[in-house]
């Protein structure tokens, strides 16, 4: 099943590669991208029947920390996947305690990420 997704970035460099890359080896289709706290909480509002969320820490303005809080009450079947260039043991505790379904690291944990995004997509 094609999953909705929201892809959360301040780098466009990044945002233009994952875009294919997960429609490609997940399965999903981007329908919002954003590169602040402030377009993805618009995103989140503009797309209510989005179905996961990639996520980065630093943004443009905000922080993915503020995007996770405001998130925390979404519907359980709304999965939000943060993906860093910083997972340190900090940000992945703070991370899931704000609600993050997985915490992946941009610079060695791409294939797990794409893994475990692909998973989503056949489990639903």
């Amino acid at each position: 099943m094609v999953l909705k997704a929201i892809l959360v970035d301040d780098s466009a460099k990044i945002r233009e590669t994952l875009v294919p890359a997960l429609e490609e080896l997940a399965g999903f289709v981007v329908v919002a991208t954003a590169e602040s706290a402030k377009e993805a909480l618009a995103a989140m509002n503009a797309y209510p029947e989005w179905q996961v969320m990639i996520l980065d820490m630093f943004l443009k303005e905000g922080s993915g920390l503020e995007v996770l809080n405001t998130s925390r009450n979404r519907e359980t079947w709304k999965k939000v996947i943060v993906l860093t260039n910083y997972a340190t043991g900090q940000i992945r505790e703070r991370s899931i305690a704000l609600g993050a379904d997985a915490v992946f690291d941009k610079s060695t944990e791409l294939d797990d990420f794409f893994v475990f995004c692909a998973s989503l997509s056949e489990s639903n």
